[in-house]
């Protein structure tokens, strides 16, 4: 396996926060390109004060202590090199643009016209760099259609749809469980960039790469047929269960939950047998999908109440093991951070802490592996500004002085 990493060579400047940008950059580092995180002094990143802390006295939910730092920010700002700039002075926008010269990528997630009033825009920064990749994440895109509204997750997924087609039939839209908007658009905003990177190898020409997460979440509800389905009358939260696909859901055991899909013929004559029924497997009403589909709830009932008798072990054991029907425990987040097997492929990772030996918390993995290069989120995350020596005097090649006028100066 070479030594080298998939996006060695790369230098990306990353003005982002929160979540959707952040994640993204720590993405761009982990396949390897050299990512050169820019805070204020003092740290802009919104993420800093989000509970639980970590210091020499563990992790805590209280007040934050002024030598701790959030376990959010030691799981996003892992393979990225810290430095602060007042991009507000006229000397740290002048710093900024010399950075842009030695960067080919600049990936920024700030609110609607932040980076115009700052002079850090595509437009400005062009300029300086013409072949760089300039990739801007944004919650409605940009100019947006919803002036003035906040692009959280949760305003993003009401939005969308995409939190009306969750959560049962008859109950109330459902939030997802994870800050999914936050976490689709920074795939999305990757993917874009490597695409530009490429074309800016074959042409030369640098782009702006942008990514709205409401266009994201949208773009996945349009993958179900939903129109169709509503004009015939299936409903457009279906809960636990995919009625397309009947048998298709999650089903109450003696101890737990389990997961199982049974809409191939094989699978369902299967699962037929099991419950004591073979002869439904040859029945007009349930023998093939479409027919199917009209006595979900009917087949469903039928699942859960063999199901509820047995354990979950016992469920596994007879679909899965002796009859080849899909069939899997739901697991809690505890069970999946805690997988060996999960941890061994770097799916999920320890995280580490650059003053502490132990930090006893788990974070995001890159879940990706490559035969040749190794990738990995293997830097841990560093303090605030603990790449300005080396950003500004062995990139940029101020001298001693200018570093210490621009430090008294609170430029950096």
């Amino acid at each position: 396996m070479s030594a080298a990493k998939p996006l060695q060579g790369i230098r990306v400047l990353d003005l982002t926060v929160a979540l959707a940008g952040p994640y993204g950059s720590l993405l761009l580092g982990g396949l390897g390109a050299e990512v050169i995180r820019v805070e204020s002094p003092g740290g802009s990143d919104i993420a800093r004060s989000n509970p639980p802390y970590v210091g020499k006295e563990g992790i805590h939910f209280g007040v934050r202590r002024e030598e701790e730092v959030s376990l959010t920010i030691l799981n996003r700002a892992r393979n990225k090199k810290s430095i602060t700039l007042d991009l507000k002075s006229e000397q740290g926008l002048a710093l900024f643009m010399d950075l842009v010269k030695e960067c080919d990528v600049v990936i920024e997630n700030a609110s609607e016209g932040a980076t115009a009033r700052l002079g850090v825009d595509y437009e400005s920064v062009r300029k300086a760099n013409p072949k760089i990749i300039y990739a801007s994440i944004k919650a409605f895109g940009e100019p947006s259609p919803y002036p003035n509204l906040k692009g959280m997750d949760i305003i993003v997924q009401a939005l969308s749809g995409i939190m009306d087609v969750t959560g049962v039939a008859d109950g109330p839209p459902t939030r997802w469980g994870l800050p999914i908007a936050d976490l689709v658009a920074p795939l999305y905003a990757v993917n874009g960039i490597l695409a530009a990177l490429i074309h800016r190898g074959k042409t030369g020409e640098g782009q702006r790469v942008q990514v709205s997460m409401l266009d994201c979440l949208s773009s996945m509800v349009a993958e179900e047929h939903f129109d169709v389905f509503l004009a015939n009358g299936y409903p457009k939260r279906s809960g636990n269960f995919h009625d397309r696909l009947v048998p298709f859901g999650v089903y109450a055991t003696l101890d737990g939950h389990v997961a199982m899909v049974a809409f191939q013929p094989d699978w369902f004559q299967n699962l037929m047998e099991a419950l004591g029924k073979p002869e439904l497997a040859k029945d007009p009403r349930y023998a093939t999908r479409g027919p199917r589909m009209k006595h979900a709830a009917e087949i469903n009932a039928m699942i859960e109440e063999w199901a509820r008798q047995r354990s979950t072990e016992e469920v596994i054991r007879e679909l899965q093991e002796k009859r080849g029907v899909p069939a899997a425990p739901v697991r809690s987040p505890l069970d999946v951070l805690k997988d060996p097997e999960l941890q061994e492929r770097g799916a999920v990772v320890k995280l580490q802490h650059p003053g502490l030996s132990d930090v006893h918390a788990i974070g995001m993995g890159l879940p990706i592996s490559f035969s040749q290069t190794p990738v990995q989120f293997d830097q841990p995350a560093q303090e605030l500004g603990a790449s300005n020596e080396e950003i500004y005097r062995d990139l940029l090649k101020l001298p001693d002085d200018r570093l210490r006028q621009l430090r008294d100066e609170g430029v950096i």
